[in-house]
């Protein structure tokens, strides 16, 4: 990033000029895009109050499906990760003052598809997120660091220091703590999602080395590079069946208005840069930047393939590789949506499913819903976040604020 590109904040009459500006349309992967004007709407904060689940109240799936409760009592499970033997690793954690840092595992010992066991696998981590399993070590993405800990299928606790590969930057606005990790086929490479520390870089870029990055790591920690940058908030990772590409979830920036930006889903393309904070959805410029220190970044910016909704907070990502489900969902994606804090009218609070055709996206479609308790006042049942497929083709929903983990199967 330049550093000679320069953060301004935007005055109440550059405001207003701004939002008489026509629309911007932007080509995506799955059809035209119509942006509003920045600050055609006023920026709002409309925090929702989750009230729980109680009785009889579950997600609603698409007819054909029956959603489960597959564990309760957990303390704000925010994703899970299934190892080879199909134990479930789930990472409590959440903002800093309040984070279990716990992973627990799960156990289905009678193969009745849910699990009868439960473990504390391991505590006092820091804020922990994503988990892998690679040539007998069990990796851990913390906040601010990366580690890893000798591992033997089975095992049900680890209680070693174990070993930092990798030092994180930590800390920022809007808690963009979640670090994840995906290995690619041939475990040679572990990729690791590092968000931005600021909303728009307003703190200065000096503050943003290596973060709003997807990094590429040897399994070791040796050998880091940038794989891909200017990607606010990268939380959701997999890799594409088909066109064996790697996709993200990204939460995109705040404060322009109820319409921008549109969190989405893309590829990856290897040195790639999306934008982040110069501009967005391309070369759309954001106002808060002076323009010609970094019009040479602005120029190169990446569309990503799938908007998703402004301030939806879309964290979750899974592939569908498994059969259970009607051959519509084959090879397609799942992203869980956590929910808007940043706009006027609620947004998100689902999980919506992507049809991929041929490895191509298609036009996101609703898949789990009725997480709205009361939407006129904000109230919510949970917040959805971690998308998991289980072995037999079932998927598993992460409901962090519910402290619950859904189950989804087909009849």
């Amino acid at each position: 990033m330049s550093a000679l590109a320069q953060y301004t904040e935007v005055s109440e009459e550059r405001k207003e000029e701004l939002s008489k500006r026509e629309p911007d349309v932007v080509q995506t992967a799955v059809g035209s895009l119509e942006l509003p004007a920045p600050f055609s709407s006023e920026s709002v904060t409309n925090e929702s109050e989750v009230v729980g689940w109680s009785g009889s109240n579950k997600p609603k799936a698409p007819d054909g499906f029956v959603v489960s409760l597959y564990a309760e009592d957990l303390q704000h499970p925010r994703r899970s990760y299934v190892a080879p033997n199909e134990d479930v690793f789930v990472a409590e954690s959440d903002d800093a003052k309040k984070s279990a840092d716990r992973i627990t595992m799960l156990r289905d010992t009678n193969g009745d598809g849910m699990p009868d066991e439960r473990y504390v696998f391991m505590e006092d981590l820091n804020q922990p997120y994503g988990m892998l399993i690679l040539d007998g070590y069990f990796y851990v993405a913390n906040v601010d660091a990366l580690k890893r800990f000798p591992y033997k299928e089975g095992q049900t606790s680890i209680e070693t220091e174990g070993e930092t590969i990798l030092e994180l930057p930590a800390g920022g606005y809007n808690h963009h703590w979640t670090r994840n990790i995906i290995a690619n086929e041939d475990g040679s490479k572990i990729y690791i999602t590092v968000g931005s520390s600021s909303n728009v870089g307003e703190h200065g870029i000096e503050k943003e080395e290596r973060r709003a990055n997807i990094l590429e790591i040897n399994p070791d920690g040796s050998g880091e590079e940038v794989y891909a940058a200017g990607i606010r908030n990268p939380v959701g990772m997999d890799w594409n069946p088909v066109t064996g590409e790697l996709w993200t979830s990204v939460n995109e920036r705040d404060k322009i208005g109820n319409d921008l930006v549109p969190d989405y889903l893309t590829s990856v393309k290897e040195g790639g840069w999306y934008g982040w904070p110069f501009s967005y959805f391309g070369d759309i410029k954001d106002p808060r930047w002076a323009q010609d220190p970094h019009l040479e970044l602005v120029e190169k910016a990446i569309v990503p393939d799938v908007p998703l909704g402004s301030h939806t907070s879309s964290l979750g990502l899974s592939f569908y590789k498994a059969d259970q489900f009607p051959e519509k969902y084959k090879n397609g994606a799942f992203v869980g949506q956590h929910g808007s804090w940043n706009r006027a009218n609620l947004a998100g609070y689902k999980v919506l499913f992507v049809p991929f055709e041929n490895g191509k996206p298609q036009e996101p479609e609703d898949f789990l819903t009725g997480f709205f308790a009361n939407e006129d006042s904000s109230k919510v049942y949970g917040r959805p976040v971690g998308v998991t497929t289980l072995p037999d083709g079932s998927l598993l929903v992460n409901d962090d604020d519910g402290n619950v983990i859904w189950k989804i199967s087909a009849e």
